[in-house]
């Protein structure tokens, strides 16, 4: 009978953020697969957890992927963890839970912290809709022709980014996308923990005083939806509409015309006073 894998997320900073459940999970399992096992040792030292390692990381990943599942398929319990965070989330693991789940061998997350979704809970963005790209390009060209991309993007953009390109990420940002604003998560639950909230002109200042360290979150708001100038809109047409909101929505007037203005992009009082000089007698 097939073994388990276990995908354990440990603490991204702070060692008392590890769960209940990954703890037991760490002590009953055969094997441990490292990123880093001097990193992970750090943890298993703190909760006095005596367990074999072994590594498996991004220059490894393909062969010991193989190893792995022999050793699942012939019962063996294996935890995979990264240096920090959730495995798989911009961290090595994907391959060995894919063959895994290939072979049919029962793959369970033990879930925990990750930094962009501790980072999305407090970075007062609409969260509604966002996406998580991971780390922006490295190389100035490739990064820039991603932000074109988006420059319409209609939700919330979540990156990782490295602390000596930051500043030079912001310029571009804003020199692309526009004034933006934005919130950078530095150090989630680290000692130096920090949350800048503001716009991209007034981060891009913040950072440039002094060499940036840690690791970071960079949000993005999302883009502006393009408004619609009432002249475009004939007398008709502007109280069709309003009639298709208040009879098919089931909305007061008063309400019908705040979602017509938010509609074309103007105000609540602009779109009054226009239906009201309009109107017929």
């Amino acid at each position: 009978m097939s073994g388990i894998l276990f995908v354990v997320a440990t603490p991204i900073g702070n060692l008392e953020d590890i769960t209940l459940r990954a703890l037991r999970v760490l002590s009953e399992v055969d094997l441990i697969a490292c990123e880093d096992t001097r990193q992970t040792a750090k943890l298993l030292n703190h909760y006095q957890l005596q367990k074999p390692t072994t590594s498996y990381h991004d220059h490894n990943e393909i062969e010991k992927a193989a190893n792995l599942l022999g050793q699942l398929q012939s019962g063996k319990t294996i935890a995979l963890v990264s240096d920090s965070g959730t495995p798989c989330i911009s961290d090595p693991g994907y391959r060995i839970v894919r063959v895994a789940l290939e072979a049919g061998v029962r793959v369970v997350p033990i879930p925990g912290p990750c930094a962009f979704v501790s980072a999305v809970s407090v970075c007062g963005r609409p969260t509604d809709l966002f996406t998580f790209l991971g780390f922006l390009p490295s190389k100035k060209g490739a990064r820039r022709m991603l932000l074109e991309s988006l420059k319409a993007e209609p939700r919330t953009l979540v990156f990782y980014e490295a602390p000596r390109r930051l500043v030079e990420s912001l310029r571009d940002i804003e020199e692309i996308l526009g004034t933006r604003s934005v919130t950078i998560a530095r150090e989630m639950t680290k000692v130096y923990e920090e949350v800048f909230f503001g716009s991209t002109a007034e981060a891009t200042r913040h950072y440039s005083l002094s060499p940036v360290k840690g690791e970071i979150v960079l949000i993005i708001e999302k883009a502006s939806e393009p408004s619609v100038p009432l002249g475009s809109f004939g007398e008709d047409e502007l109280r069709v509409r309003l009639d298709e909101l208040v009879h098919e929505g089931s909305l007061s007037r008063s309400h019908a015309i705040k979602q017509l203005a938010q509609e074309l992009g103007t105000s609540r009082r602009e779109l009054y006073q226009l239906l009201h000089s309009t109107k017929r007698t």
